[in-house]
């Protein structure tokens, strides 16, 4: 059984940035590979090919000053020089001003906000992440996703927010982004391992173990690799009615894409899947744990339940979550996504402060025990209670989180 000690030490020797595609995601993936094999699990690799870049300059100035920045990972190489207007909100009137600009935008640079800018004749963006109030000044490097250009890339770089406010408390005025980058095609991967169960019907157990560029990714989301790997540990040599899987995703943060890249190359597969359990970020010190249930209602209650008799705490709700349930629940699979939610100061992701130090590998443990009982309870089931359906109100927010459609203005 997965103890204290382990959770430490798995948590002390993956900490560092381990991003997608990269030698160090491959160092990761061999790490787990060899933790599964100790405990007894045969594992596979599956590649799927993502979009990469080499970045050979990238130069922003503002007003004839120069600043640090990062190229955006695919929106490809050039030089653009234009007025600059800072993108307050998204309104009618807010992107009717970005015509013939280079645009500042705090907006998160989703697919709507960036069509939208394409659309109001945007030449060019500029992002910037980190805090005001923190004293480094890391710049995040982002990727413009094919998911968000749909084909059509304007330069961009990001910044570091120290930089962005006294450009705008300046009221810059003009600017210039000069990008050289090489694109090519690299693999992230998949790993993944089964135990069969007695009949064929499966429950996938799905966790991301790639990281962001800055963060070490301890709470987001070995955490949740650690959580899969303790509730296989339980299962080796205990019978299950049902067969469970076990993925550990690439290329989460990238937008979702090795479940994405699973769901896709195994869609008759999932024919026999009841349910998809997500772990993404467990085990903090801080925070409450929380499901989040792209099901039926009754799963929420279920949750509830289970919760109260093994007094265990949980916040449980239906909805859409941000992680690799998603792409199961497009599919049809009932999904479900368990956190344990850190206060924003007190569980950084994300960046370079997501670290072991904000891990609590009993709470680690303590979770994993709970998750493992209510697996136990959906693997031994004579009938899974959960129906193989997605409810209207969960297909309406997979349509929005996905991008077909719109979300809804909020009302005023």
């Amino acid at each position: 059984m997965l103890k204290i000690n382990d959770v430490k030490r798995i948590l002390k020797d993956t900490a560092y940035p381990h991003t997608a595609a990269s030698p160090e995601e491959m160092k990761c993936l061999s790490y787990l590979q060899a933790v599964c094999e100790r405990i007894g699990l045969t594992t596979r690799v599956e590649a799927f090919p993502i979009e990469r870049a080499n970045i050979r300059c990238a130069h922003l100035t503002v007003d004839g000053t120069a600043y640090p920045c990062k190229a955006y990972i695919g929106c490809g190489s050039g030089k653009v020089e234009a007025p600059l207007y800072y993108l307050r909100d998204t309104d009618a009137l807010s992107l009717s001003l970005c015509r013939d600009r280079i645009v500042l935008t705090d907006q998160p640079l989703k697919m709507w906000t960036y069509q939208d800018m394409l659309e109001n004749g945007a030449l060019g963006f500029i992002t910037f992440t980190g805090r005001y109030s923190c004293p480094d000044r890391d710049i995040d490097q982002k990727t413009l996703r094919p998911a968000t250009s749909l084909g059509k890339k304007i330069l961009g770089v990001n910044i570091n927010v120290k930089d962005a406010m006294p450009i705008v408390a300046r009221n810059g005025q003009q600017a210039s982004i000069e990008i050289d980058q090489e694109a090519y095609e690299a693999d992230a991967h998949n790993l993944i391992a089964e135990l069969p169960g007695e009949i064929d019907e499966w429950i996938v157990l799905t966790a991301h173990y790639d990281s962001t560029p800055l963060s070490c990714g301890s709470y987001d989301n070995m955490t949740g690799s650690i959580g899969i790997l303790g509730v296989a540990e339980r299962f080796i040599k205990a019978p299950h009615r049902r067969g469970l899987r076990f993925i550990w995703c690439g290329g989460e943060e990238l937008g979702l894409l090795g479940s994405k890249a699973y769901c896709a190359d195994h869609e008759k597969d999932l024919e026999k899947v009841v349910l998809n359990i997500n772990l993404d970020m467990i085990g903090s010190i801080m925070g409450k744990f929380i499901a989040c249930c792209s099901a039926e209602e009754r799963l929420v209650s279920f949750l509830e339940y289970t919760a109260d008799e093994l007094g265990f705490p949980i916040a449980a709700r239906s909805g859409v979550y941000s992680s690799d349930s998603t792409p199961f629940a497009d599919k049809g699979v009932p999904s479900l996504s368990f956190a344990r939610l850190a206060p924003p100061t007190a569980g950084s992701i994300h960046e370079r402060y997501d670290t072991p130090a904000i891990v609590s590998a009993q709470q680690v443990v303590t979770d994993i025990e709970f998750i493992a009982g209510f697996t136990g309870r959906m693997a031994n089931a004579v009938r899974c209670p959960v129906k193989r359906e997605i409810p209207d109100k969960i297909k309406d927010k997979l349509d929005i989180y996905l991008n077909r459609k719109r979300a809804p203005k909020p009302q005023e």
